[in-house]
């Protein structure tokens, strides 16, 4: 297709109100978004309304949620066990003290908001956005991730055992990372949780918990460890170019480290 035919390819899929398909990554998924839109910015349930779905029968329940407009809402402290909020927008809306155990929220929009102190054990998160979200001493454990954190505050959050790795064998759109890029998880306990490939750059890791974390292939670029505990923790294939490794708990115990990139631009002890 020549240059001026994927214009009008790409004005007419505007015009019809089109998603664009995803290059690659999660670049693909903010291509063309308005997030300034009354679908990305506006509520169309109250929270009584949306309280209301909660309380209905199963197996009506679940879907009651999925692909609806809920920025912006204080939906803080509700119980959405199980619930499918696959598609929803929940841009700034406050999610704080909510509980999200077991609950799908693939392809979700979370962008600015709040899920302080968050139970979303065992969830489900694929190609979810939480950019500058804040999940600080929320918890994760077990979860299924592949989401764009970037900028995040994730301070004391639990992701243990959280499966945050692609499956290599559905790629055909590009590589969908998880992406903690610039995110702080200060004090988060990350034990056991599978991050390969996942894009670290310049977060936050000081005094985590990452005993048993694979980091394998991961972009590790800038990021700080500093007080951090490794035993165990993977970097085979991973960037390490400027990463701070000061002061580690176990750092002599990390696996990996002569198949990592750039160890020498690394900050050592």
């Amino acid at each position: 297709m020549n240059r001026a035919g994927g214009l009008l390819s790409a004005l007419i899929a505007l015009l019809l109100g089109a998603a664009p398909a995803p290059l690659a990554a999660q670049s693909g998924m903010m291509a063309h978004v308005d997030l300034r839109s009354p679908k990305m910015s506006e509520a169309e349930l109250s929270r009584d309304e949306v309280v209301a779905i909660l309380a209905m029968d199963l197996p009506d329940r679940r879907s009651g949620l999925a692909d609806k407009s809920l920025n912006g809402l204080d939906l803080s402290a509700l119980d959405f066990s199980g619930m499918d909020l696959s598609r929803a927008r929940l841009n700034r809306a406050s999610l704080k003290g909510a509980v999200l155990r077991g609950a799908t929220l693939n392809l979700a929009w979370l962008i600015e908001a709040d899920l302080e102190g968050a139970d979303l054990r065992d969830a489900t998160m694929m190609q979810a956005q939480l950019i500058k979200a804040n999940l600080a001493n929320a918890d994760l454990s077990g979860a299924r991730v592949i989401a764009d954190f970037e900028g995040a505050r994730l301070e004391g959050a639990k992701l243990t055992n959280a499966s945050m790795a692609p499956d290599m064998r559905n790629q055909s759109m590009g590589l969908m990372r998880t992406v903690f890029r610039s995110a702080v998880l200060d004090r988060a306990d990350l034990s056991g949780t599978d991050l390969g490939w996942a894009d670290m750059q310049f977060a936050k890791l000081r005094d985590a918990v990452l005993v048993d974390v694979d980091f394998s292939r991961a972009r590790l670029g800038g990021v700080d460890m500093t007080g951090a505990k490794v035993h165990g923790m993977k970097v085979a294939g991973a960037n390490l170019a400027s990463a701070q490794l000061l002061q580690l708990d176990g750092g002599d115990a990390i696996e990996g480290l002569d198949e990592a990139i750039n160890l020498n631009r690394a900050f050592r002890d």
